[in-house]
């Protein structure tokens, strides 16, 4: 029996795309044109570009394994099913890190964007020198992220119910801002005056991508992948909808980078001394106010309320649904996967996440932007598996019925990862030393936890995951030792850096594919039960909406 393809009725591509939407549309756009802007000036724009360019490869590849196996959650199973329980954990480790950050982060955004509001405290908020939260701001932070949750954990099914009305106000209010900031004035110059289109060079372009939330903005593609199993024709749907969704998620983001650098004052940027001095706590409301435009403040004011809130519905889910997947496989505690008998939701994965994100706030979480850069590096190391799961499966499940198959895999697979690699290099040091750190913990955990089982042979069952470990600490050493661009020491200057580490991740990718299909041979892997991989929405059929439950 085939458990990846059973019956996929009822969710319309329409519905999927509308769920790529709104997840994309979530505090990104609040600030990652202002971010971006910052690092690399007006070529920010290819910024956008290149990331999009990025995921559109990251998400091929899971669309094929999601469509083949449309587990909720699946991405934190997917090293299971390729490598194994070792490498499972790892991934799936890196995986529910990832999607757990970004539960804090829609909070701070809003906190971020109070600011704007012409009360006092508010104007407290955020350090006026350092552009962090405050003591009171991260006390704000905190009481949203515990009020958003709190609603998830009676019911999550009551803001499902409102996820189209919300998309389409994320949807409206970006586009209402680009036009109103156009609108009001427009400066040409900006984008050549004060240092050229590429005042920063062009590896600030490469470091836009991976921190200052263009990665962070485009990661909404999981959703799709998530939730595609429920389909109508996942093998036209889910490629059909990533496409959408990633395409009109570029034209509104490109759309508002051209907004925000189009309508910042010249005599600002002559103030600053250029893009880098251009720090706004609140960019869109904070330019909105310069420009006078009080409507679009206000509008952006409670934007800025309701993209976060939409998006962290699916955050929530999501996050519960990883601690989950890895509690079904052990190495989480088997209570985590409990699900409330009356609400539906899995309450001790919940109360798990939340203490995670309540520790993010208190440490890394300062502000928007420092927290981003650390989740979007936790995010390119939760992809890295993609597209490696495509090339052990074909390998080892050539049977396996693919609704939708990744054209030309032999060669996007290995492109696909050497470019997350570098990706991942571009996070700068010492982001890549802080998330490989975080990531290898669940390495002595997977053995604790492996040896308490009775398993002895822990040689056998890492072998499927050095190639792992290898690879996170070679990227780490050649952040450290790369370019000062990159935040690293400058042993290796320029692109060499970027080079290095271009050229050796195809070896790290054969290496991995080989690793999964000994891992299979010897009979490390095993596919999930038909329970697992039954669709975990299900579609009214009035409004066509996927109901979700954690």
């Amino acid at each position: 029996m085939d458990m990846s393809a059973g019956e996929r009725k009822g969710l319309s591509l329409f519905a999927l795309i509308m769920i790529g939407i709104g997840s994309i549309f979530g505090s990104g756009w609040l600030f990652g044109a202002g971010s971006a802007a910052q690092v690399a000036g007006p070529a920010a724009l290819v910024a956008w570009v290149i990331g999009v360019i990025f995921i559109g490869m990251i998400a091929m590849s899971y669309a094929e394994v999601g469509s083949a196996y449309p587990i909720p959650g699946g991405m934190a199973r997917y090293g299971h099913l390729s490598h194994g329980p070792v490498l499972g954990f790892l991934t799936g480790w890196a995986v529910w890190i990832a999607t757990a950050s970004l539960i804090p982060i829609e909070s701070i955004a809003a906190t971020q964007y109070m600011t704007s509001w012409s009360f006092g405290w508010a104007k407290g908020l955020v350090d006026p020198a350092t552009h962090q939260l405050t003591l009171s701001g991260t006390a704000v932070s905190l009481v949203l992220t515990l009020a958003l949750w709190l609603t998830c954990f009676w019911s999550v099914q009551l803001l499902a119910r409102a996820n189209t009305v919300l998309t389409l106000v994320k949807f409206a209010i970006p586009v209402l801002a680009v036009l109103a900031l156009v609108g009001s004035g427009f400066h040409t110059s900006n984008f050549t005056d004060h240092g050229g289109f590429a005042p920063y060079g062009w590896p600030a372009v490469l470091t836009a991508v991976t921190t200052c939330g263009v990665v962070f903005a485009f990661n909404g593609f999981q959703a799709v992948v998530n939730l595609g199993g429920a389909a109508k024709n996942p093998g036209r749907a889910i490629p059909v909808a990533l496409i959408g969704a990633l395409a009109l998620g570029l034209v509104i983001y490109t759309a508002l980078q051209v907004a925000y650098l189009g309508s910042v004052p010249p005599e600002l940027l002559e103030r600053s001394g250029g893009w880098q001095g251009v720090n706004l706590n609140s960019p869109f409301a904070d330019l909105a106010g310069l420009l006078m435009l009080h409507w679009v403040v206000t509008m952006l004011q409670f934007g800025a309320f309701i993209s976060p809130a939409g998006s962290n519905i699916a955050n929530v889910a999501s996050a519960a649904y990883m601690v989950t997947n890895l509690a079904e496989t052990g190495f989480f505690p088997r209570k985590l996967a409990a699900v409330h008998p009356r609400y539906g939701t899995a309450r001790p994965a919940m109360w798990l996440n939340l203490a995670f994100s309540v520790v993010l706030l208190l440490t890394v979480g300062r502000s928007w932007q420092a927290l981003a850069g650390v989740v979007s590096a936790a995010m390119v190391i939760s992809y890295l598996i993609g597209p490696i799961a495509v090339g052990v499966l074909r390998r080892t499940r050539p049977e396996l019925p693919r609704p939708f198959r990744l054209p030309a895999a032999g060669v996007l697979c290995p492109v696909t990862f050497a470019f997350a690699a570098c990706a991942l290099y571009w996070s700068k040091w010492p982001e890549t030393g802080k998330i490989t750190v975080l990531t290898l913990v669940a390495a002595p955990i997977a053995a604790v936890v492996l040896w308490r089982r009775g398993e002895r042979q822990l040689l056998r069952q890492f072998a499927p995951a050095w190639w792992m470990i290898a690879f996170l600490v070679w990227t780490a050493t050649v952040s450290a030792l790369g370019g000062e661009e990159f935040g690293g020491r400058g042993v290796l200057p320029g692109v060499l850096g970027t080079a290095l580490i271009a050229v050796t991740a195809p070896v790290f990718y054969f290496w991995a594919v080989r690793s999964g299909v000994k891992a299979h041979e010897r009979g490390l892997t095993s596919d999930p039960t038909p329970a697992e991989t039954a669709p975990s929405s299900t579609v009214t059929p009035d409004d066509a909406r996927p109901m979700a439950s954690v």
